[in-house]
């Protein structure tokens, strides 16, 4: 895309603190749009329990028509108070925003990033000693297959009821997301770490092997395997050694939230999806955190570096990117916290002042 393109996004703010963030976010990229001289058009539209008040259904058939006419999707949160999750509005709430728009868009892989930054190093559960240099990676979670996508049933045998849950994998899943794992590779320090169970499973054994055989094709990326379990004791034990992790849809949706923890609050992540186009959603890893809704107070960072990614991964915009994550850095560095990252003693801020604090770095003349 050109300079003078005008980038088309789909603003989903969703329910709980969704529409708090959402709204710090576009303020982020208002600044942007204007440092840079860049035209945004966001359209907003309704998902999850928001759309349901509407609409009757979490994910309609009117914010469908809405992102496939935009060039990137800014997502919020979805759901509802945990003791309402039987009821109507939010019964299945996220099961049909997130995996409605993963199939309607065919997003096969999740970039989740984790980073310790150095002023909240106190915040990281983690000894000093663990952290070291500092904690900086990336894992790459394949989306569309495994368990969430085979076959699924509970019958009763000899009146005994049974539970079975399929894992599924072709080998060309398995190479879609190979690929995207070793460009994301490529573009960090070129080391990336496979995490399967192949000393078990058949599908980790067709993992492994198609990971082998794609490596051949970027010779300059050093490529590793690990098994999931060795692989959630070296997060806590010693994160540093990796930069690039790539593994499958169940491992990566419990090693990613395990890896999101590290930061020092979900409030710290945000996350990308994407499809073989290149186009992406992104989202912060946090949740919906309805306890707190309305008050003013989540920590608007992960939706704010969601702003960053879709900047730099769907419009090729890594330097106003790299503004806005410098600017939340030159916050933290400041002092600046949320509730969330607040220790004892430290005046916590809420969510529109440190918007706006990252807003006055963004604009400030360079």
């Amino acid at each position: 895309m050109s300079k003078t393109t005008t980038r088309r996004i789909a603003a989903l703010p969703g329910d709980g603190i969704g529409p708090e963030v959402m709204r710090a976010a576009l303020e982020i990229l208002t600044a942007i749009g204007e440092r840079f001289d860049l035209s945004f058009e966001v359209r907003e539209g309704l998902i999850g329990g928001a759309a349901y008040e509407l609409h009757q259904e979490h994910f309609p058939e009117e914010t469908q028509t809405l992102i496939a006419n935009c060039d990137a999707i800014l997502f919020g949160s979805v759901g509802g108070p945990i003791e309402e999750s039987t009821a109507e509005k939010w019964r299945d709430c996220e099961k049909n925003s997130l995996l409605g728009l993963r199939q309607r868009c065919c997003f096969h892989a999740n970039f989740r990033p984790a980073r310790v930054y150095q002023a909240l190093q106190e915040r990281c559960p983690l000894k000093k000693s663990i952290i070291g240099e500092g904690i900086d990676l990336l894992i790459v979670r394949e989306l569309l297959g495994d368990l969430y996508f085979g076959t699924h049933e509970t019958k009763e045998e000899a009146g005994v009821r049974v539970a079975r849950d399929e894992a599924r994998y072709t080998e060309e899943e398995i190479r879609r997301i190979a690929h995207t794992a070793f460009r994301a590779a490529q573009q960090r320090k070129k080391q990336l770490t496979s995490v399967d169970k192949a000393n078990v499973l058949d599908t980790s054994k067709l993992w492994r092997a198609v990971m082998e055989e794609v490596g051949t094709v970027y010779p300059d990326v050093s490529l590793a395997h690990m098994l999931v379990d060795n692989c959630a004791m070296q997060l806590v034990q010693n994160p540093g050694q990796f930069d690039t992790i790539v593994t499958s849809n169940m491992f990566g949706d419990i090693l990613s939230d395990t890896a999101a923890v590290l930061p020092g609050s979900l409030g710290l992540t945000p996350s990308a999806s994407f499809n073989e186009k290149g186009f992406g959603m992104y989202e912060p890893s946090g949740g919906s955190a309805p306890d707190i809704a309305g008050q003013g107070v989540a920590n608007p960072t992960a939706q704010i570096l969601c702003v960053a990614l879709l900047l730099r991964y769907s419009f090729g915009l890594d330097e106003e990117a790299k503004t806005i994550e410098t600017a939340v850095e030159g916050v933290l560095d400041d002092g600046f916290r949320t509730a969330d990252i607040a220790c004892t003693g430290e005046v916590a801020i809420s969510t529109a002042a440190f918007a706006a604090e990252v807003r006055k770095r963004i604009l400030r003349t360079s």
